[in-house]
């Protein structure tokens, strides 16, 4: 199961493509099954929060036709809130066709929607949820995009995996939500960082520091179960922690820079200001050093502090000259001199474009393998914080220790205690 850095090589090939396939003439050859009614593509939702709101906005804002057919979500107020709002877009005027029959509510509720006659699934419930919709999507051959990360645990990781697998065997599109892949900027630094523009690398460094983020203040009627999955970022169960939940995207462009994931990591973190109940038990800050096969060093933090300098950014180091990156700037110092002036795009868009332009040219995109081992890398930054130990790879990915309950039954549910260095569980 262990990844290898050939096979990482050929998911970033593929992603690095991505761009490229928005543009692309629609050759016409839809895979079988798929296109009903021309080379219309009808669409699942699962998870209807502010992500899942935002990922079919854009799923139906690409080029050629598209419909939403059926819809899920664990409660019924985010359901139907999602789908007042598509209805007062006149964009989607008569695309958004989700009749009484195709609207499920509850824990199994996606299944409903992995049984209607659609093409295409958006997933975008809390990241517990992610392996088992994930695995269920292409058990039902649907082409899938899903929000990062995929997983808050190894177990998790390795579902996901294996189901990657079994989605390249069928020809089925796979698109993360790892929008820097779709990004103009990012596509063409790495361009120069893989034609040897900073030398051999040396060491890295990124950081996702920022204030606070929302809360859901706990309603008298909740259970603990409502709470926790309506609170769903500040339990690690189901979000994995900040550093999982929201760094992943900063550790995914350093293992793209790389070309490889980490071999081990070591860190330190903990829950200093955002200590009230209602932020759950995560941490409120990290900062993993991670090293690498080659032996260059990644050297991360990220912070959910208000009042405190604000730093969303990548940075890459090598023997010829640095590379600095954020969502707006992408330039290299040293002796190949370069800075990105071309066009800029809307990442989030422009992944979906790719998503289905993929479908419809029958040029099937697979990026699970990438999400999976950025995933896994914030993962085993999360353990090395939560444990104060140092996390090997392989520990992270074969780790039997499983976030979260089996069943979701609204009721009782405790907190878990904050996880303290040298005491507690990874």
């Amino acid at each position: 199961m262990t990844s290898t850095r050939r096979s990482f090589l050929r998911t970033t090939a593929a992603a690095a493509t991505a761009a490229g396939l928005t543009n692309a003439v629609t050759a016409g050859r839809i895979q079988d099954g798929q296109g009903r009614g021309g080379d219309e593509l009808r669409i699942g939702l699962i998870g209807c929060g502010g992500r899942g709101s935002g990922a079919i906005t854009q799923a139906l804002s690409t080029k050629g036709p598209t419909r939403l057919v059926a819809i899920s979500d664990m409660f019924i107020d985010r359901l139907e809130g999602c789908l007042e709002a598509l209805g007062e877009n006149s964009a989607f005027k008569g695309r958004v066709d989700v009749p009484k029959d195709k609207r499920f509510v509850g824990a199994d509720a996606f299944q409903g929607v992995m049984a209607s006659n659609c093409d295409a699934v958006v997933i975008a419930t809390p990241p517990h949820f992610r392996p088992s919709h994930f695995e269920a999507a292409v058990a039902a051959k649907k082409n899938i995009f899903f929000e990062k990360p995929v997983a808050v645990d190894g177990p998790g990781v390795r579902r996901v995996l294996a189901a990657t697998e079994e989605a390249r065997k069928l020809g089925l599109s796979v698109v993360s939500g790892l929008q820097r892949h779709h990004q103009y900027g990012y596509l063409e630094i790495m361009k120069q960082i893989h034609g040897g523009a900073l030398g051999k690398l040396q060491f890295a460094r990124c950081a996702w520091d920022m204030g606070g983020l929302w809360v859901a203040e706990r309603q008298k009627q909740w259970s603990d179960m409502e709470w926790q999955i309506r609170n769903w970022l500040y339990f690690t169960w189901l979000s994995g922690d900040h550093i999982t939940e929201q760094h992943v995207h900063n550790l995914d462009v350093i293992n793209w820079a790389m070309q490889a994931h980490p071999t081990k990591a070591r860190g330190m973190g903990g829950r200093q200001v955002r200590t009230e109940p209602k932020y759950g038990h995560i941490y409120d800050h990290h900062s993993v050093s991670y090293q690498y096969e080659n032996g260059a060093w990644c050297f991360s933090e990220c912070r959910q502090i208000d009042g405190c300098l604000n730093d969303v950014s990548e940075h890459v180091y090598g023997t010829q000259g640095e590379a600095h990156m954020d969502s707006g700037r992408w330039n290299i110092k040293g002796e190949h001199e370069w800075t990105y002036d071309g066009p800029k795009n809307d990442p989030y868009q422009t992944e979906h474009d790719d998503f289905f332009a993929s479908i419809r040219n029958g040029k099937p995109l697979n990026e699970g393998r990438n999400v999976a081992e950025s995933t896994l890398t914030a993962i085993m930054g999360r353990m090395a914080t939560y444990s104060g130990k140092e996390i090997t790879w392989d520990q992270a990915l074969n780790s039997e220790e499983k976030w979260g309950p089996d069943s979701y039954e609204f009721g009782p549910l405790p907190v878990d205690p904050v996880p303290m260095p040298g005491k507690k569980r990874g």
